[in-house]
């Protein structure tokens, strides 16, 4: 059965870091493009960040370039997010996602499987 589930996710203050993971089982991520996206309350949901699986090529969204640093651990069949000098604009539910292609556009409609989100929440 495939599934992706992620954690990490939490209450933090401006300026905060963490760490969310997304462990994936019943699948190889070796042969999967991931990518992190976003929803906050009344928005569309948003690619944060994707990894590609052919070069480990990487995107960011402009919001977050600098902040945050995608990664993956093939070995582990796990993909992570650092996020640092988080911002309150940063509070949404961040789900992971894979895509069955070697290069992803980072758009959420091309992704084929999802986890069920964690909830960052940035504030004082």
């Amino acid at each position: 059965q495939v599934q992706l589930v992620e954690s990490g996710g939490g209450l933090v203050q401006p300026g905060g870091s963490l760490r969310l993971s997304c462990a994936a089982s019943g699948f190889s991520l070796d042969y999967y493009s991931i990518g992190w996206f976003r929803q906050a309350p009344g928005k569309e949901r948003e690619g944060v960040s994707c990894i590609n699986s052919s070069d480990g090529s990487t995107y960011y969204a402009d919001s977050v370039k600098g902040r945050f640093t995608i990664s993956r651990d093939n070995a582990k069949n796990t993909v992570y997010l650092r996020m640092d000098s988080l911002k309150p604009e940063d509070t949404a539910v961040y789900y992971c996602a894979v895509e069955s292609s070697p290069y992803s556009r980072c758009y959420y409609y091309d992704m084929d499987y999802w986890g069920i989100g964690t909830l960052v929440t940035v504030s004082s």
